[in-house]
């Protein structure tokens, strides 16, 4: 075949991607809206993204599993899902295609996924969950970015208010607007945020979102606002610990309440390893623990679990926070009250100690400090671990890239294997733990390891919030990981 010959039959195979990608975007955006059935691609979203970004995906979901997953396949897999009558679920396409090839296609497409998803008849019913956020900063705007553009039918969360303090005025009102709309890390919300001043709200993707003004929790009555039995997510890092948190209690209409920080006699959550132990039930009061806690408990766990840590330590190169001064000034704390964009601060951290909350066997075997650099967003996180058992680098990653794949922590570990991975590349990434597999270190005797843990210390974090409030708001859908 002639060179030209060649181009034109690659132009024609991209042209029959990018079709079938389109067919892909229908089904997944049919699934979600029509039965509050999302479609994620090895724990990658799939909702609202574009052509080229599913692509990509793919071209990831092949390299992590070591064989190809074709667009084709995919579009095969979503339509027979789509022809069954499931109900609202979370569903890993990537895994099921893998599975599919794994079998060698013995099955149709259809008896595989109907074999596959047979035991989601048997999940229990949801009761949709009011949410509130109490603060409106970093994190809770992330957070009701999240809500709002995975609504779809409403069968989950549903983000009814935002409390803040001070007047509520129009300025005010379209201040708040568009630092949801505008985000100088995270780029451009994909949706419509407009003003309603006459009612005092957000009108976020068509849904009211009223914005209330309280100088403490117990003066707010979110009944008035039709809100009920809501579960309240605490931004503010005002309330830390059992007896303030219990402030938010006593408002009518108020159910249960999540610390998006660590929190003193309240359980601390890192979601997918420690939320089992806590039954919604019979608890009132949740902490989801800091970022780096959540980022690096997963690791941790896979670690302890295989080999036994023995001690180690734990270093954070964490990107500059609100807390820090932008120019030089007094801060009650030593070092951040030099400005955060011109020099690394060495500071301290608790989360070496935090992760015994979740993992009680590594209790006093973790020293921990920090380094704030200046980057807006994304750190890391160093792990050097004395080990019970030997292992080899090969043996480590192994280990890792499993845990990633199967198991009860898919959702918290990314396993990432770019030789060519910086900060920016891990900001939008929704799992908290993202292991370099280049940067793995084993000291020759085995018993000595140095890991690397990126982590989204604002996005990846936000997904672990959201993930504890729908176990405590109890409206976790089946899932097939």
């Amino acid at each position: 075949m002639s060179l030209n010959g060649t181009y034109e039959k690659e132009l024609a195979f991209q042209a029959d991607r990018r079709r079938a990608t389109v067919e892909f975007i229908k089904i997944v955006s049919d699934l979600w809206y029509d039965k509050s059935i999302e479609l994620v691609l090895f724990r990658n979203q799939l909702i609202d993204k574009n052509v080229s970004e599913i692509l990509n995906l793919h071209e990831y979901a092949g390299e992590f599993v070591q064989k190809p997953i074709s667009i084709f396949d995919s579009v095969e897999i979503a339509q027979a899902i789509k022809n069954l009558d499931l109900p609202p679920a979370k569903l890993d396409i990537g895994k099921l295609t893998y599975e599919f090839h794994l079998e060698d296609q013995k099955y149709s497409a259809a008896d595989f996924v109907a074999n596959k998803l047979k035991d989601a008849y048997n999940n229990h019913s949801i009761k949709p969950k009011d949410v509130v956020l109490y603060g409106f900063g970093r994190i809770g705007r992330l957070v009701a970015r999240e809500l709002m553009s995975k609504t779809g039918k409403g069968s989950q969360l549903r983000l009814r208010a935002i409390v803040t303090r001070g007047a509520i005025n129009e300025t005010v009102l379209e201040k708040r607007a568009s630092l949801l709309r505008n985000d100088s890390v995270h780029g451009d919300f994909s949706g419509t945020v407009s003003t309603d001043i006459k009612n005092n709200a957000l009108i976020i993707n068509g849904t009211t979102v009223n914005i209330i003004s309280a100088n403490a929790p117990e003066e707010i009555d979110y009944t008035a606002y039709g809100i009920k039995n809501a579960l309240i997510i605490d931004n503010t890092g005002a309330f830390r610990d059992k007896e303030a948190l219990s402030r938010h209690l006593k408002s009518k209409g108020a159910d249960k309440v999540l610390l998006t920080a660590p929190g003193k006699g309240v359980p601390n959550i890192v979601h997918g390893v420690n939320h089992l132990d806590n039954d919604p039930d019979k608890v009132k009061i949740f902490s989801a623990a800091s970022c780096t806690t959540n980022a690096i408990t997963p690791v941790l766990k896979a670690i302890e679990d295989t080999y036994g840590v023995v001690n180690g330590h734990l270093e954070t190169i964490h990107a500059y926070t609100n807390d820090q001064n932008l120019v030089d000034n007094f801060h009650k704390k030593y070092r951040r009250g030099r400005a955060a964009g011109l020099n690394m601060v060495i500071t301290e951290t608790g989360a070496g100690s935090a992760v015994a909350k979740a993992l009680p066997a590594l209790e006093g075997k973790l020293t921990s400090n920090a380094i704030r650099v200046p980057v807006p967003n994304g750190s890391l996180a160093i792990l050097n671990l004395n080990l019970e058992k030997e292992t080899s680098v090969k043996s480590m990653n192994t280990i890792m890239k499993k845990y990633a794949l199967e198991g009860d922590l898919v959702e918290q570990i990314k396993y990432e294997m770019s030789d060519e991975l910086v900060s920016s590349d891990i900001v939008g990434s929704s799992a908290p733990s993202i292991y370099d597999s280049k940067a793995t270190i084993v000291r020759p005797d085995g018993k000595n390891v140095v890991l690397y843990i990126w982590y989204d210390n604002e996005y990846g974090y936000s997904h672990q919030v959201i993930r504890l409030a729908k176990y405590i708001a109890k409206v976790r859908r089946y899932t097939y990981y």
